[in-house]
């Protein structure tokens, strides 16, 4: 028996219910267009604000420091905005979950995952991307680690690895095995290039 005859029984279908569902929608809508009900009491029905939904927002992002003026919906990440409309690429989307850091830039120095912070709440932070590490003479050793001991694979993951390693040796400059692998935990590297990843760090920590 389909899932469809199964919950007629019971009253109504999955069918009627969308059916009636849309139609609430755009009746909410129509009534709120005819003045028969208030925009406000339509929107609440219908669970959106038609201003929510397309309005951008120019905002000042402190990045690399330097001012970046963009324009920005409110449910836009940190990451498309420095990507799409600052046009700094470096930052990596690869899995935009949070999960893989290769979006990892620094706000006020501390890593954070740009693909999981809104452009709209770094407005009041100094970002740093793997575009300005390399003004800072630590990152800029680290990167140099990085190509001397061959610490990129594909190289998707290493602005993420760079920009953490960064932030690791500012605190700590001369961490111990374990501390360069914890400072470096939430940047996984696909192609399993680990041992090089942490003895370029290693390097860097030696002379920075």
């Amino acid at each position: 028996m389909s899932d469809e005859k199964k919950s007629s029984r019971r009253g109504i279908s999955r069918r009627s219910f969308i059916k009636g569902f849309g139609g609430g929608v755009i009746s909410t809508a129509t009534l709120a267009n005819t003045g028969l009900l208030s925009r406000e009491l339509a929107e609440s029905f219908a669970g959106t604000s038609s201003e929510g939904i397309a309005g951008k927002t120019r905002v000042t992002l402190d990045v690399n420091g330097r001012k970046v003026s963009v324009e920005v919906e409110p449910r836009t990440t940190l990451l498309r905005a420095l990507r799409d409309v600052a046009g700094l690429t470096g930052s990596k989307e690869v899995c935009d979950r949070g999960q893989c850091g290769a979006c990892t830039v620094l706000a006020d120095g501390k890593p954070v995952l740009s693909c999981m912070t809104l452009a709209l709440d770094a407005t009041s932070s100094k970002i740093t991307t793997i575009e300005g590490v390399q003004a800072d003479p630590v990152g800029k050793k680290v990167q140099e680690k990085f190509v001397e001991k061959d610490g990129a694979m594909c190289g998707y993951c290493t602005p993420g690895f760079v920009v953490s390693a960064t932030a690791l040796l500012r605190e700590n400059p001369t961490p111990s095995a374990d501390e360069i692998r914890q400072g470096v935990s939430g940047n996984l590297c696909r192609c399993g290039t680990y041992p090089k990843v942490f003895e370029a760090i290693a390097a860097a920590a030696k002379k920075a």
